[in-house]
């Protein structure tokens, strides 16, 4: 295959030419492929206006680019990113690096409602190249920099056109494809993702290169290389890579539509501004990913024909604000391995040191050195335009070569880490260091490379230093992380945060802390002395109930319905939990607008439960003390809970009304007319539903048991609004329980309603446990008898009676198979009861040991007393017999009996015998009654 082009170019075109026909078998593809490297390489350097590609937090591309700017001094700046994030760009002052530009929307018009909250990311660390563009853009007076990429609204347009065409029926699947997602639930947007999209291609490197990721592939073969290179051979370098893993990805038509139209996108946007402003494409430059940057720039560039029209923006609503970020989330959103954002920062100071580029930073951030007025950039000398010339021959024929600083560097970290371990725990020494130092350099020869790398002396320290125990927290692994600087987390200034954020600030500013400081601070709150303190208080009951929990803490104190703190204690963190506290101000300008808008995306969601809005009532009153809120949220519970055909809510339910209740009867002088509403609709609704709960196996007995309590705790105010008694006992006659634990639950329904009597329940008791195929159902019963204690508080004697008769009557054999049924099913079912049979029976039992074997239990003693009744009833019975014996020798002579009431017992008198046999006596004073 030959090529006709001219260019400086042309002795490598040879070269490879050559190499392709020497070590392909069929050369025509290989050299389609590499020559067409070339060419992307040579169209791009040829391009009018200069386009600069980039790594995203690549400390190569942040020095290449802090020294083209200081040589070129360029009056226009694009810049790869998305275009509504611009004004968001000067508060970059007011903060510490890193941080991510975020643009946020909650209500959404336009997308499926299920990709609800709407989230765009845009991390940016000192050791990137696009901080370096943004730095000299803001702080040179002359230069304009215009962001050139696709807006928020744009990059979720074109997933959902995207996901549409995939797949029409699917509105939920996943989206932002092209993007790597983290910082929470957002869609990353990077500035230069260049990564092999051939896994075959990146294992292939991977392996030769004899490294275990990607990241340290990158840092070998690309960083150290690029790290103290001139700006042809970097430029030159970068676009070969990002042409080669753009010809070498997979063929997916999808992928190539997107990053084709962002290329287009990108460069309709530079030429209207171009064309808006009369500027020289020659003072103006293009920062972006090298994958973009080896694009079809014949077809997309300044002269080029391609066009594209960009589709207006959809009704949504975006906010825009920073949130901190941190190494580990760009290691994560980037596909990095853990710790190498971290080493990126370490080159890009040794970098900046060893090349002595002074690098670009916003005036007034923190650290910031102050710096001499700088020139503008219309006075400042450009550099004059020279031809491009081949520089990649010559890079990729260089040997590697040892810098001294390297050996001197990997000494320090030997020492460090030694210090380090040592004060982890490890018992390590000066011997130990060496032999890091050592093995460093062994391992970095037997993996072919010239010098060791972070990644070397890691693997090394693991080796030399842990071993096979860990005596502390942290494994070597960990402290060489740390070592190298650790996960830093950025800190978005005061001045930039959200109204939100600030009125939070300001107004839990009476207890002095400081607030933006990471870490856990504690809060102490006398609010009896200083009632001032009780807005702090309100401030930090919201914010626990809003932000992710470890934010706001409380350690002494509560809130309840009807009671004002005295004295309080918090643990604060809102430092630490500053995103989630900067993305609440997306929500509203104060956090009871955020509150009360969530309380009604609860109640009026289409999950919603009269169990959940009975929940946000009661936090509307808590929180908000907002009667109009709670009467609002109440009747939606009204009609919520008119609408349910089920009853697993009736637990929360029947808690949440009977504390409303409590509070409303003693804070107002009248119920509210929800409320009312509430009882006699849920009076009427569990009636209706009592009857197939009873027999239903999804309905727990703890639910049916809660049903019972609602009717049996509301039944005073249900029939004061006009309900009819009748509809509960009818609904109760309509039960038919089959479960065991039901069926005691209903027998004890109908004990308080006065269709059982207690005798009655007793007797059927003792049945069960006189009944040998049932008893090892008992615990069952014995469970519905225990949640029968919610509707019917009463009975908390019997069960006692119940347990303690199932204990006393059962043999070993029969009690301790069921023993453990029992523990489980009370402590599974009935643990908020326990306490209620707990102290009733320790009102019944002794309390001392001693007196344990003399106790008569109060239901046997009870039962002695109605026998010694029933006996001296029927010695009355026996004296009226011996004064009348003619009776009883009527009966005995229909029984075919012979002989008078004196001569049937020759022995002691029939007076005597009636007196020790009394029940013959009490039955025939029943016969003789019904007769």
């Amino acid at each position: 295959m030959s090529s006709t082009h001219e260019g400086p170019f042309e002795a490598l075109r040879g070269q490879l030419q050559e190499a392709a026909a020497t070590f392909a078998d069929g050369p025509d593809a290989l050299q389609g492929i590499l020559l067409g490297i070339v060419d992307d390489v040579d169209r791009a350097v040829s391009e009018p206006l200069e386009i600069f590609p980039v790594c995203h937090h690549s400390p190569a591309s942040a020095v290449a680019m802090a020294r083209r700017l200081r040589e070129k001094q360029p009056k226009v700046v694009y810049l790869e990113l998305c275009e509504d994030m611009a004004p968001l760009l000067t508060e970059l002052r007011n903060c510490k690096l890193p941080v991510a530009l975020q643009a946020f929307a909650t209500e959404v018009d336009g997308f499926p409602a299920e990709w609800s909250p709407l989230s765009v990311v845009a991390p940016i660390t000192e050791a990137s190249a696009e901080y370096q563009a943004i730095a000299y853009a803001l702080d040179t007076p002359g230069v304009e920099l215009v962001l050139v990429d696709r807006s928020s609204d744009h990059v979720f347009q074109w997933d959902a056109r995207e996901t549409h065409a995939d797949d029409p029926a699917d509105p939920d699947a996943p989206h932002a494809e092209e993007e790597a997602a983290l910082h929470g639930d957002a869609v990353g947007v990077e500035i230069g993702d260049l990564r092999p999209r051939f896994a075959e291609l990146e294992e292939h490197l991977l392996r030769h290169g004899r490294v275990r990721h990607w990241s340290e592939w990158w840092h070998q073969y690309v960083e150290l290389p690029l790290g103290d290179s001139d700006h042809d051979t970097y430029r030159q370098v970068m676009l070969l890579i990002g042409s080669l893993f753009r010809r070498l990805a997979p063929g997916d038509p999808h992928r190539v539509h997107v990053d084709e139209d962002r290329e287009r996108y990108m460069w309709t946007r530079m030429r209207e501004h171009l064309s808006a402003t009369g500027t020289d494409p020659a003072d103006c430059l293009y920062i972006c990913g090298a994958f973009h940057a080896a694009s079809r720039v014949g077809e997309f560039g300044v002269h080029g024909t391609d066009t594209f029209e960009i589709s207006p923006r959809s009704a949504t609503k975006w906010q825009h604000g920073l949130i901190p970020s941190s190494h580990a989330a760009i290691e994560a959103q980037f596909g990095l391995a853990a710790g190498s954002v971290s080493i990126a920062a370490t080159v890009w100071a040794k970098n900046v040191r060893r090349t002595r580029v002074e690098p670009y930073r916003l005036a007034g951030q923190a650290g910031a050195k102050k710096t001499r007025a700088k020139k503008s950039a219309a006075a400042a000398a450009l550099v004059p335009a020279v031809e491009p010339s081949d520089k990649l021959t010559g890079f990729l024929q260089q040997p590697p070569v040892l810098d001294r600083l390297d050996e001197t560097e990997l000494l320090g970290w030997s020492v460090e880490i030694v210090r380090a371990a040592r004060r982890g725990g490890y018992l390590a020494s000066t011997a130990d260091a060496i032999a890091v130092f050592e093995t460093s350099i062994l391992l970095a020869g037997m993996r072919d490379r010239a010098r060791p790398t972070p990644y070397d002396f890691q693997d090394a320290a693991i080796t030399c230093i842990e071993k096979d125990t860990v005596p502390g927290r942290r494994d070597v692994r960990r402290l060489v992380e740390i070592m190298m600087g650790g996960d830093r987390v950025g800190q978005v200034g005061y001045d930039a945060l959200p109204p939100l954020a600030r009125d939070v600030h300001d107004r839990l500013a009476p207890l002095n802390l400081k607030l933006q400081q990471r870490g856990v601070q504690r809060a102490l709150l006398d609010i009896a002395s200083e009632p001032e303190l009780e807005r702090c208080s309100d401030v930090l009951w919201m914010l626990r109930f809003l932000m992710p929990q470890g934010a706001a803490r409380p350690i002494t104190g509560e809130r309840r319905l009807g009671e004002r703190p005295i004295q309080e204690s918090w643990d604060l963190a809102l430092g630490t939990h500053q995103r989630a506290l900067i993305e609440l101000g997306y929500e509203g300008v104060s956090i009871e607008q955020v509150l009360e808008q969530r309380l009604r995306r609860t109640a009026y969601g289409p999950h919603a439960t009269a169990a959940t809005v009975l929940e946000a009532v009661e936090d509307a009153t808590l929180y908000l003390c907002s009667r109009r809120l709670a009467d609002e949220l109440g009747t939606r519970a009204l009609e919520v809970l008119s609408a349910e055909r089920s009853v697993d809510g009736a637990p929360e339910v029947l808690r949440r009304v009977r504390r409303l209740l409590a509070y409303y009867r003693t804070s107002e002088p009248v119920l509210p007319p929800w409320i009312e509403s509430f009882v006699k609709t849920g009076y009427a609704h569990y009636c209706t539903l009592l009857p197939t709960a009873f027999t239903d196996d999804d309905a727990t007995v703890r639910q049916v048991a809660a049903m019972l309590g609602f009717l049996f705790s509301m039944e005073s105010l249900a029939l004061s609004l006009g309900c009819d008694r009748a509809q509960l006992e009818l609904a109760v006659v309509q039960s038919h329980p089959q479960d065991p634990s039901k069926t005691a639950l209903l027998w004890a329904a109908q004990v308080q309603l006065g269709h059982l009597s207690r005798a009655d329940l007793r007797a059927r008791c003792d049945e069960l446990l006189g009944n040998p195929l049932v008893v090892p159902a008992y615990p069952r019963y014995l469970s519905g008898f225990v949640h029968a204690l919610e509707p019917v508080p009463g009975l908390t004697d019997f069960v006692v009676e119940a347990v303690s008769n199932a204990f006393g009557r059962l043999p070993d054999p029969v009690l301790l198979p069921w023993l453990p049924t029992l523990i489980t099913t009370l402590r599974s079912g009935g643990a908020e009861l326990a306490p209620l049979l707990i102290r009733e029976a320790g009102r019944i039992f002794p309390g001392r040991l001693a007196a344990l074997d003399e106790w008569v239990p109060p239901w046997r003693a009870q039962l002695e007393a109605v026998h010694t009744a029933r006996r001296a009833d029927a010695s009355r019975g026996c004296t009226l017999l011996a004064a009348h014996p003619a009776a009883c020798d009527a009966v005995a002579s229909l029984l075919g009996c012979d002989g008078t009431w004196e001569t049937v017992d020759p022995g002691p008198s029939g007076a005597a015998l009636a007196g020790r046999h009394p029940d013959t006596a009490v039955a025939l004073e029943v016969l003789l009654a019904g007769a």
